[in-house]
């Protein structure tokens, strides 16, 4: 993922696309090196046999009792390599404070790049902490279950007030992802079937507002050629918008009130298992963590005021509805957003007995 990733961003990519591309691929390569040492590690510690790299057959907890010397120091095997494994997912996710390389990616990429990005390559990380981290080393997880929580916390409120301070529309929906996936983290720390499925969930459905948000913050940059709320010289860059774009307008609500979580709407179902689920554990966390919600529907609606309300902005005169392919290319996104909002059980299910299974391995240690 990571070449192909590098080539689209730093060849059709922005004014920036070289730095964006760079820091992009320096950062998640990073985290790859100490991800590659673990699963050495693994490789050795199950005495290089056939099912060294058989993630069924290291699960269940098998190296809690090993240790490693390092630096003539004695470490447990298992929790050294889980920070470790955690170190190449996190970066990925992004959680605080390895986010930074985020918003520079997402600004710089085209318009496609950026709903690969936030649609996929994001769940790559929670995805790898669900799959191999949390069941190889499962004590290890449940130990660090409240520094991952704290983690997550630190990622959707930090991630909501940079979201707040954005006059770049794209850039504010790039650091919306940040305070997103901070709520997919605080689902995983919560461990429990409520959460763990809350996070999966939400996964699917970040995956498919979020794409919404980037292709209707595209659709209005081949008008307009510009993405400033407000431009750096203090001027509207957009106003009235409503009057202009109707149906443009009626789309963008949909996708914005989904990933602002309103009831109905498919952010809706999995951010509430999500505080269900860790409601349990971290009490102090999920009150605190509502507050993230708060200020999520605060730059959300502040941003579509200044951007369709108002006078209409002399630039926006001339600017054209949505035309029948981006009317055809978005009717599947606002179905799913709709129909998992009022209808979720399909997904739910498909997960229910892995997530499960997963929670009853945690539950032991």
């Amino acid at each position: 993922m990571l070449l192909p990733m590098f080539f689209l961003i730093g060849i059709w990519g922005g004014e920036n696309r070289e730095y964006a591309a760079i820091k992009f691929f320096l950062y998640t390569f990073f985290g790859s090196i100490f991800m590659l040492v673990g699963i050495i590690a693994l490789y050795y510690a199950t005495g290089k046999g056939v099912d060294s790299f058989n993630i069924l057959a290291l699960q269940g907890g098998k190296f809690t009792e090993l240790t490693v010397n390092m630096f003539g120091t004695t470490f447990s095997f298992e929790t050294l390599f889980f920070w470790f494994m955690f170190l190449g997912f996190a970066i990925k996710v992004p959680v605080f404070p390895f986010h930074t390389w985020l918003p520079h990616a997402h600004v710089q990429a085209p318009t496609a790049v950026s709903v690969i990005l936030a649609g996929v390559l994001l769940k790559m990380g929670t995805y790898g902490f669900l799959r191999i981290a949390f069941p190889i080393f499962p004590q290890a997880a449940v130990e660090s279950s409240t520094i991952i929580a704290v983690l997550g916390l630190i990622s959707v409120i930090y991630g909501a007030f940079c979201a707040m301070a954005q006059d770049d529309v794209k850039k504010l929906v790039a650091y919306s992802s940040v305070s997103h996936m901070g709520f997919v983290m605080l689902g995983l720390a919560a461990m429990t079937t409520q959460g763990m499925n809350g996070a999966v969930l939400q996964m699917f459905n970040h995956g498919t507002s979020t794409a919404m948000m980037f292709l209707m913050i595209g659709i209005l940059y081949e008008r307009s050629h510009h993405r400033w709320i407000v431009k750096p010289d203090g001027s509207k860059g957009y106003g009235g918008l409503y009057t202009k774009l109707p149906k443009y307008s009626v789309v963008f609500i949909i996708g914005m009130f989904a990933s602002l979580g309103l009831p109905g709407l498919s952010g809706f179902i999995s951010e509430a298992l999500i505080f269900l689920g860790i409601y349990q554990r971290f009490t102090t966390i999920t009150v605190i963590a509502v507050v993230g919600l708060l200020i999520g529907a605060a730059y959300l609606l502040w941003m579509f005021k200044r951007m369709f309300f108002g006078e209409v902005n002399p630039e926006c005169e001339d600017y054209e509805d949505m035309n029948a392919r981006e009317i055809f290319y978005m009717i599947p996104l606002c179905i799913c957003v709709i129909v998992f909002g009022i209808f979720p059980s399909p997904l739910l299910n498909v997960m229910k007995a892995s997530v499960g299974q997963l929670v009853d391995l945690l539950a032991k240690f």
